[in-house]
């Protein structure tokens, strides 16, 4: 079961935005990711935790900041509800979406698990729901997706295989890449891997 920590900035001017600390692992259900976020100053900021079937979708996600919360799974699109701490104010909401984003690597994982593109495959389309920190605001978001490289890399447990991933925003046209080592990150535009305690788990 992989630990490990991603560094977070903006990807545009490079500002810190603290760590990631998380472990993931396969699950009799699919793969299941849980992870808590501290800021700069070492406060806690937020929790992950996603759990996706054996097909990549989602069939459970929370998210919590320190003012907001959501719950959400695949139930005709994706449907989620998003309450302040108290439950007191809640809003549901639904999409015809494959699944959700958000700022955690735990998506681009679980974004490249449900395309399952293969290299020289054509770009694939996602519709996604996105929730923006630190309020955690829907919104919907039209990405292309391509594996435009797959290649193994020799480790002491074994080759280890690096999926180059082409991921565009539909909406600007801006591109960027995106490298993953089964279920681990190893970069995308404002995420970095800088600790990893056991290798990537490897998908069927």
């Amino acid at each position: 079961m992989p630990r490990g920590r991603y560094s977070l900035h903006d990807p545009h001017d490079h500002t810190p935005l603290g760590d990631e600390h998380f472990h993931c692992a396969p699950g009799p259900s699919g793969w299941r990711y849980v992870s808590r976020t501290v800021g700069p100053s070492g406060q806690q900021t937020g929790t992950v935790d996603l759990a996706v079937d054996e097909l990549g979708r989602p069939i459970r996600l929370e998210l919590h900041t320190a003012d907001w919360q959501v719950r959400g799974a695949a139930l005709d699109g994706v449907t989620w509800v998003r309450t302040d701490p108290s439950g007191v104010h809640a809003d549901e909401g639904t999409a015809r979406a494959h699944a959700f984003t958000g700022t955690s690597p735990a998506f681009l994982v679980a974004t490249a698990r449900l395309l399952r593109l293969t290299p020289g495959s054509p770009a694939t389309r996602v519709r996604l729901v996105a929730f923006t920190d630190p309020v955690l605001a829907p919104r919907h978001v039209d990405q292309s997706w391509a594996l435009m490289n797959s290649e193994a890399h020799a480790t002491d447990n074994g080759p280890l295989v690096v999926d180059e991933y082409q991921v565009s925003a539909l909406d600007t046209g801006e591109r960027h890449t995106v490298h993953i080592a089964g279920d681990v990150v190893l970069a995308a535009p404002g995420i970095e891997l800088e600790d990893l305690d056991d290798p990537p788990n490897v998908f069927p």
